[in-house]
């Protein structure tokens, strides 16, 4: 499609504040999806090139991750594959149904997560409350929290918005790890499920290329912006954004 001077300048715009969104928040598709929609994007086109502009911004949060990825490598490496794999149902069935198939649930879900990360101190407390045994830091996600962030891979994969809010409500509940590498792992989770999404899109999906060039030059920026804002932020402000971001994200869906 032709687009204008400021269309441009739009597009990269969204694509930065959306960088800076998912590596800080998680909402990146807030951001940037409704600018493509507006500019007259089939909402499927605009879907698929939103998740292939976003790969460079989830590649230089991830980078602005990098010390807290480090600490605990076995668990990122497990969120980046569980993600992935997840991520190829996604994309499948995005191309195979209907558009509308979760229309009606995927606010429903992103409200859930909110909650979740809402209450999280309350319901893990509880529920070290209830576990017996030696009461060791869980550092490696059970096979129940394995299965959450690989459906957080498929929502990942099939629309992506939000899916940062439900990947910070799995590991704040699976995981005892500081918040801040939640975010980091946040951030690489749907970097993981944008990547093979991407591969799937490139083959077999309507793709617009320039508008992919330029949320790709805006999303590379804002990610590594929105990684330094997400180590500095303490923790109940950044779960009161994630709730109030997610939130507002789900409100947009019901709209739409």
């Amino acid at each position: 499609m032709d687009l204008s001077t400021l269309d441009h300048l739009a597009v990269i715009g969204a694509g930065f504040g959306a960088g800076v969104v998912a590596a800080s928040v998680g909402v990146a598709s807030l951001v940037s999806f409704p600018v493509l929609l507006a500019l007259g994007l089939p909402p499927v086109t605009a879907n698929a090139s939103n998740t292939v502009g976003l790969v460079p911004g989830g590649l230089s949060g991830s980078f602005g991750y990098r010390r807290e990825l480090r600490m605990h490598p076995r668990v990122t490496a497990a969120v980046v594959l569980t993600s992935a794999v997840g991520a190829v149902a996604g994309a499948v069935l995005l191309l195979a149904l209907s558009p509308d198939v979760f229309e009606s649930l995927v606010p429903w879900l992103i409200l859930f997560a909110c909650l979740l990360v809402g209450f999280q101190p309350l319901v893990a407390r509880r529920l070290r409350e209830r576990r017996t045994g030696p009461q060791e830091d869980r550092l490696l996600p059970s096979t129940p929290t394995t299965v959450a962030l690989g459906a957080a891979g498929v929502y990942g994969g099939y629309f992506g918005a939000g899916q940062g809010v439900m990947v910070v409500a799995v590991l704040g509940l699976g995981l005892d790890i500081d918040l801040k590498v939640v975010n980091g792992l946040k951030t690489v989770a749907c970097l993981a499920a944008n990547v093979v999404a991407t591969v799937i899109f490139v083959v077999a999906a309507d793709l617009d290329w320039a508008v992919i060039g330029l949320l790709g030059i805006g999303s590379v920026v804002g990610g590594y912006v929105g990684s330094r804002i997400g180590r500095l932020l303490p923790d109940a402000l950044f779960r009161g954004l994630v709730v109030v971001g997610g939130s507002a994200a789900a409100i947009a869906l019901m709209l739409t």
